[in-house]
């Protein structure tokens, strides 16, 4: 037996968006389930999202500190950001994010994991690239603001950032599953049996 998801939709039999935001709305459907009732199914939906995991030569990771206020914590993470333009070839946002948050570019990139980050109540989905052959950027830094501005960088080998995984202590969505998957391609076929940066993503189709 192959374990995959697979795609399938249920009914709806009505639809509603109560709230609309800047990047992202509420939508409220109205779902018949197997046994024939109608239920509702409140849900935030969201245009998706690109994350890097930036590999450098000493085998080390870029991270970055940010404030995040719904969990009124700081949080450690890898460079990441909305994909604002719908149909949006998500490799390119990639290097966007990562020439934005941190002035680096990569020669080498492939798709580390594929993932839809809370389910159960929003349709967010996020690719996660393995960038390596690390430089700094050329030009002017990209000019940040609001929580960007309060922005720190490290450079964390990948064994202190595992350590930190499973100590509870690093909580970000995208650093925990990217350095699980990192370490996982590692142990397995290896960084360059990972799928091609341009592969499908049939959660957020894209021109190539």
């Amino acid at each position: 037996m192959t374990i995959k998801d697979t795609a399938e939709e249920w009914e709806i039999r009505a639809t509603e968006t109560p709230f609309t935001g800047n990047k992202t709305s509420v939508r409220t459907d109205e779902v018949v389930m197997p046994d024939g009732t109608v239920v509702r199914r409140d849900y935030q939906v969201h245009p998706g999202s690109v994350a890097v995991l930036a590999l450098d030569d000493e085998g080390r990771v870029l991270v970055i500190r940010q404030y995040r206020h719904p969990v009124r914590q700081k949080l450690w993470e890898i460079p990441a950001g909305l994909l604002d333009v719908p149909g949006e070839n998500p490799l390119h946002a990639a290097q966007r994010e990562l020439y934005e948050e941190a002035h680096v570019k990569a020669e080498d990139w492939r798709v580390l994991t594929d993932v839809y980050t809370t389910p159960g109540g929003c349709d967010e989905a996020v690719r996660i690239f393995l960038a390596r052959d690390l430089s700094e950027a050329e030009g002017e830094r990209f000019a940040v603001e609001h929580e960007e501005i309060d922005l720190e960088y490290e450079r964390v080998p990948v064994d202190e950032l595992v350590r930190g995984v499973l100590a509870g202590e690093l909580h970000n969505n995208c650093l925990v599953v990217g350095v699980l998957s990192l370490v996982a391609a590692q142990s397995s076929e290896g960084l360059d049996a990972l799928r091609p940066a341009e592969a499908p993503w049939p959660a957020r189709p894209f021109e190539a």
